[in-house]
């Protein structure tokens, strides 16, 4: 559909839509404007349909279909609002109408059915409307009242998925593990959609915060497989950078090839970007084997980049500076780099870690002049520093488990914060 105007991108997926229903389609010549015009309008169930077609494509990774989804809802948005009000005594049409609002549509349609009377809407679906549209307008325990009793398998397929999905958010918090049992729900139900997708970028990290890092790794390696061109891809790097900062590889080491393996779905360059990330957050949590491991994993795919060079040099060398055997080789890394290669969060942990050097090495003689009787006060810690660079003080506080030198080696087992 490249180069098409938007409207017609709209109609050509209605005419689709009729035509795959086994329903007359006007003539090919029709135009667009005709068309729109049209009392033949299609159903709701159609034009909730003709949606959901675009937005699959979104989820295999169209661009088109994400730039063209706007001006589709705008239209279906006015088709929805139109529709006689008789149209709405029919159970699947107002189904129809929470399914539209629930992939992106206004909600004013759901305010319009809330506001026609008992003899038009049936008492019966009055809960599912309520709930559709206290969750989209953000009224969490409002949602959840009106949702809590429904089941989802007793809607169509697509509506009953994204109910699952829906549900699985709002009780994720007190209830992971029937969170994780919707999200599966809803991958059985709408396998191949931007439902499914949606689901498994979720559920990778809530399984994660479980700490099942059996099915974390299948489902990541799922995702990747079939959804790694995704527009929201880039959100899902995010969470499985977090999950990975869970896992301590120098405890769990046998979960590191597992990793790798995982990863190895990802183009080279993405695949370094995930490594790098992930590596700095692991040196935040105090996992310097993580972080180490994963820096390593890094290097091998920087190529000619000097900036990802620099940034998973440094981060491999600042999970060294606690080693007693690595730090020296580790200081002698952090010196070597250019700092002009570095953005300033980066030179912010360089400026760190040479400081959290320079105190560390400086251990054992305050310990042996205390036992002299030197007084505390009067000790003075020398802190190693390029030229130029800034104090340390505000990196100090970024590198947590660091801070306090050999207390971190005790502290690995520190869980990202949600």
């Amino acid at each position: 559909m490249k180069g098409l105007s938007l409207p017609l991108i709209a109609i050509s997926l209605l005419l689709f839509t009729e035509a795959a229903m086994g329903e007359s389609a006007p003539p090919a010549e029709v135009g667009v404007e005709q068309e729109l015009q049209s009392s033949a309008a299609p159903s709701p169930v159609q034009l909730v349909r003709t949606l959901h077609l675009m937005q699959d494509q979104i989820a295999v990774g169209s661009t088109e279909a994400h730039l063209g989804q706007r001006g589709l809802l705008g239209i279906l948005d006015d088709r929805f609002m139109n529709l006689e009000q008789e149209t709405w005594r029919t159970g699947k049409n107002i189904r129809a109408a929470v399914s539209f609002v629930l992939s992106g549509g206004n909600p004013s349609i759901l305010r319009k059915l809330l506001d026609l009377g008992a003899s038009i809407v049936a008492e019966s679906d009055r809960p599912l409307i309520e709930g559709a549209l206290a969750y989209v307008e953000g009224r969490e325990e409002a949602a959840q009242n009106a949702l809590a009793s429904l089941d989802p398998q007793s809607l169509p397929p697509t509506l009953g998925a994204q109910m699952a999905l829906v549900q699985a958010a709002l009780i994720v918090r007190k209830n992971a593990a029937k969170s994780d049992e919707l999200l599966d729900f809803v991958r059985l139900q709408a396998p191949g959609t931007l439902l499914e997708e949606a689901a498994l970028r979720r559920q990778v990290f809530v399984v994660s915060q479980a700490g099942n890092m059996e099915k974390f790794q299948s489902l990541a390696t799922e995702y990747l497989r079939r959804y790694r061109h995704s527009i929201y891809a880039g959100n899902f790097r995010q969470r499985l950078a977090s999950a990975l900062t869970r896992i301590d590889f120098g405890k769990e080491s046998s979960r590191f090839e597992g990793a790798v393996a995982m990863m190895s779905e990802l183009e080279s360059e993405a695949r370094r970007d995930l490594y790098l990330l992930a590596a700095r957050s692991s040196i935040e949590q105090g996992f310097t084997i993580s972080a180490r491991l994963l820096a390593e994993k890094a290097q091998e795919l920087v190529g000619s980049d000097k900036m990802s060079a620099a940034r998973s040099k440094l981060y491999r060398a600042a999970s060294l500076i606690t080693s007693p055997q690595a730090i020296e080789g580790a200081v002698n890394d952090l010196r070597s780099l250019d700092r002009s290669t570095l953005a300033q969060g980066d030179l912010e942990l360089l400026d760190s870690a040479l400081a959290m050097a320079g105190q560390i090495r400086k251990m054992p003689e305050i310990e042996s002049r205390q036992a002299l009787g030197a007084k505390p006060d009067l000790i003075k810690l020398e802190v190693e520093r390029p030229p130029g660079a800034s104090a340390p003080a505000q990196g100090l506080e970024q590198l947590q488990a660091l801070s306090k030198a050999r207390d971190a080696l005790n502290r690995v087992d520190k869980l990202i914060k949600n």
